[in-house]
C-alpha cells in the first residue's frame, strides 16, 4: 500500500493565462524543486503529452514523463497547480484547470490515480473545481471528499 500523501503544500494556485507547455513546465519545476525529478524530466513530460494527451477529464490533466525517463525520477511524488482561468489542453478543446504532475519510480502513484478517477467521474467535479479558492478546497475534490 502506498503512503503517498498529497497535502495543501503540494498545491499551488496560479492566476493568469498559460499555454499547456507553460503549465507542464511550471508543474515540472515544482517537482524539480521538491527533489522528485531531475532537470530532464520536464522534456519527458512534454514528450509524453505529445504522444498521447494527458487530459483525464472534468478539468483535470495529469502530465507525467515517458517510461524511458523513469531513471530521472528521484523519488515518487506529486505537485498540483490550479489554474482558475483554465488551460486549453488538446485538439479536442479540453480545458484543464487542475494540472497534477506525477513522478513515479514504480507504481506508487496508482492509488492516487484511483482517487483521481473517482473525482473525474463524479458529476459535480467540474463545477466544484471552478469554485476552488484554496489548496484545501482542491485537495477535498482530488481526494473525492
Amino acid at each position: 500500500m502506498s503512503n503517498l500523501k498529497l497535502t495543501p503544500e503540494d498545491i499551488a494556485i496560479i492566476e493568469g493565462a498559460y499555454s499547456k507547455q507553460q503549465a507542464i513546465e511550471l508543474v515540472s519545476n515544482n517537482m524539480i524543486q521538491a527533489g522528485f525529478v531531475a532537470q530532464d524530466y520536464t522534456q519527458a513530460m512534454l514528450d509524453r503529452d505529445s504522444q498521447i494527451s494527458t487530459f483525464l477529464g472534468n478539468g483535470i490533466a495529469i502530465p507525467h514523463g515517458t517510461t524511458e525517463k523513469r531513471d530521472s525520477v528521484l523519488k515518487t511524488g506529486l505537485k498540483v497547480i490550479y489554474f482558475p482561468q483554465g488551460i486549453n489542453w488538446d485538439e479536442d478543446n479540453n480545458t484543464a484547470y487542475v494540472v497534477i504532475g506525477i513522478a513515479a519510480k514504480a507504481n506508487e502513484h496508482l492509488d492516487i490515480l484511483r482517487q483521481l478517477t473517482r473525482a473525474v467521474i463524479a458529476e459535480d467535479t467540474l463545477e466544484r473545481i471552478k469554485q476552488v479558492k484554496t489548496p484545501e478546497d482542491l485537495l477535498a475534490i482530488i481526494q473525492a471528499n
